[in-house]
């Protein structure tokens, strides 16, 4: 007896969606996150830069009289003026997200890395980079810039992740300069945190404490704590909520009352740092065995 082979399924081609929003913290940064399959760019450029990160598939562009590829974990820039297209290489499309960047934000993340001024326009010979670590920590300081509501996380990931890419990837390579002896400048900065924390700190507000430029109060408070300014204001949000949930607050009451803007943000980032969650905690302060 002769059997029938089962027809293959057709595979369904995935959804076209598409996010835009803008961030005021970043003077109105302007982003999107999108998978297009079947729809196209017509040629047309950008006031600022353009930074595509690639996630799946493949997208495919004409740009400075080339047509190039762009494939999943690969990063796309593309100059301020310079026409360019955009369009799927397969047909199940591509999905990717992209930062609009003024010219000012790349000038600032050169200057703050040289510690000199830059009125030239950071320039990428390249189009696309073939760097999947890279491509990773653009995709994970998208998604900050997208759910955070820390203003001091955004601003401080995007500013480090710019001058990652210029670094890396700009046709002077422009080298860091060394960190020197910030001690006492860090010292006030963390006694800032600990004193202002249930407050939305802007990296601009630390930057003029202490008179350092943002960049380079970053690295210098990275280097001597361990942590960047804002995962070390978390912690400290962290175990001030501990000292309230152990004197009886309720869960709610003290993620407000710590900085947190509601109690999932809160457990999100307490499981994290202690290791429990804070009904679990409070549960352990009262001797109470699950």
């Amino acid at each position: 007896m002769r059997r029938t082979k089962k027809p293959k399924k057709l595979q369904q081609k995935p959804q076209e969606q598409v996010k835009f929003w803008r961030d005021p913290v970043l003077r109105d940064l302007e982003m999107l996150r999108a998978t297009y399959v079947d729809y196209s760019f017509s040629r047309h450029a950008h006031e600022g830069f353009g930074i595509a990160i690639v996630e799946s598939g493949a997208m495919k562009f004409e740009y400075q009289g080339a047509v190039h590829t762009a494939p999943a974990g690969s990063i796309v820039v593309t100059h301020p003026g310079e026409m360019h297209t955009g369009q799927a290489v397969l047909e199940t499309g591509w999905t990717y997200r992209t930062l609009l960047p003024a010219i000012d934000w790349l000038q600032q993340a050169t200057s703050e890395l040289t510690e000199r001024r830059i009125s030239s326009v950071p320039y990428f010979p390249s189009p696309v980079i073939h760097n999947a670590l890279l491509n990773r920590q653009m995709v994970a300081l998208h998604r900050v810039l997208e759910k955070s509501p820390s203003a001091l996380e955004r601003e401080s990931r995007f500013l480090w992740g710019l001058s990652q890419l210029v670094r890396g990837y700009a046709s002077d390579r422009p080298a860091a300069k060394i960190i020197g002896k910030e001690h006492q400048a860090v010292q006030k900065i963390r006694d800032y945190l600990r004193a202002y924390y249930a407050q939305n700190i802007a990296l601009s507000e630390l930057s003029a404490q202490v008179g350092l430029k943002p960049l380079r109060l970053l690295r210098a408070f990275k280097a001597e704590i361990g942590l960047p300014p804002h995962a070390y204001l978390t912690q400290v949000r962290v175990y001030r909520a501990k000292r309230l949930l152990a004197a009886g607050w309720s869960i709610a009451a003290a993620a407000v009352e710590t900085g947190f803007v509601d109690q999932s943000h809160l457990h999100r980032h307490f499981k994290k740092i202690v290791g429990v969650t804070p009904g679990q905690y409070v549960r352990g302060c009262k001797n109470v065995q699950d």
